[in-house]
């Protein structure tokens, strides 16, 4: 199969798809082809929803039609070039590990023939690449998990999760933005909002963003906390030193 590959996805949208693989380089043609359509500016597109290997263009067929965007979208891709980005924002997840927060931190440690502190140390060390967002609003599909910590789903699935629970789930981790049901292992708790449908940005991370966790006390999560509740609370966030040492 000859990749990009256009694909109808409905009445009113279609596919761009770039390949079948998970990995930074494909995610990165995907962003790059999403920052070229919103630069374009094509009349009647309206919303863009990129994945790990492709994006789906949602259209107004008042507005452009199929065959019309479609031309439009090869034209695109054929201007596109999709050189490597630059480094990319990276922004700190404070974690409060173990405890009433981290319930499952001690079975992570034990399935892996860990300690405690070499689980936290682990998860700590990567700057997570978000492929996407999705599940529920806000939930960063994470890139980058070391294999010595990767731990099965729990056999049977909690029927809450609290928001800002950061689990491990097989190979992948994340963080649960909103109370949900939930089958993921959970290791600990960030005192930050990552979805709030009341601010003018209700959804803190981004599709291309690096996520870094960081370990907090109890005093350094409880002082975040209430900052977070206060409205004054600045996440950290830097660029990425990836590019530099690649």
């Amino acid at each position: 199969m000859a990749y990009p590959l256009i694909k109808v996805t409905g009445d009113t949208s279609l596919a761009v798809i770039f390949g079948d693989e998970i990995s930074n380089e494909m995610n990165e043609k995907v962003r790059s082809f999403d920052e070229a359509i919103t630069q374009a500016k094509i009349p009647g597109v309206y919303e863009t929803v990129p994945t790990y290997c492709q994006i789906t263009i949602h259209y107004a067929p008042e507005v452009i039609r199929y065959n019309g965007l479609r031309e439009r979208l090869e034209q695109l891709l054929q201007e596109t070039h999709h050189a490597a980005s630059e480094a990319a924002d990276v922004i700190e997840i404070p974690v409060l590990y173990g405890g009433e927060y981290g319930p499952d931190l001690d079975f992570v440690a034990k399935h892996n023939n860990l300690s405690r502190q070499e689980v936290i140390r682990i998860h700590c060390e990567p700057e997570y690449l978000i492929y996407m967002l999705g599940f529920t609003p806000g939930f960063p599909y994470l890139g980058g998990m070391d294999e010595r910590i990767a731990t099965p789903r729990l056999t049977s699935p909690r029927e809450k999760i609290p928001a800002g629970s950061v689990g491990i789930a097989g190979k992948q981790t994340g963080v649960y933005p909103m109370d949900t049901p939930g089958g993921w292992q959970l290791i600990g708790r960030t005192p930050l909002t990552l979805y709030d449908p009341r601010n003018e940005k209700p959804i803190l991370l981004d599709a291309g963003m690096h996520v870094k966790f960081v370990p907090v006390t109890q005093k350094e999560y409880d002082d975040i906390l209430d900052q977070v509740e206060d409205g004054v609370y600045v996440p950290k966030i830097y660029k990425s030193k990836a590019k530099e040492n690649a």
